[in-house]
């Protein structure tokens, strides 16, 4: 787990969870394969959505192309809040 985003409005954390995957021979596969996504939390709505396979994918691929264009954080938190308004799970604080 790795937090990439915090901001007054978003915070963004990346998970990766390596799977070893078996060949029919019952060997591990190399190299392991890689399981994850995002978790995009908007701090104003309380809502949070798990993005995973090809949603976490372009995801990933629009910031690393905003990040070449040296945003600001207006112009980060504007492309997180298209995936954000997906969001439909409240966030519950313990």
């Amino acid at each position: 787990m790795h937090m990439l985003y915090n901001s007054p409005s978003f915070v963004v954390v990346q998970f990766d969870v390596p799977v070893e995957a078996l060949r029919p021979d019952g060997t591990a596969s190399h190299p392991p394969l890689n399981r994850g996504g995002f978790e995009i939390v908007d701090k104003f709505a309380r809502k949070e959505i798990f993005i995973e396979g090809a949603l976490a994918e372009a995801f990933q691929e629009g910031v690393e192309a905003l990040i070449e264009q040296d945003p600001s954080e207006e112009d980060l938190d504007d492309f997180i809040e298209r995936f954000a308004s997906m969001g439909q799970q409240p966030v519950v604080m313990h």
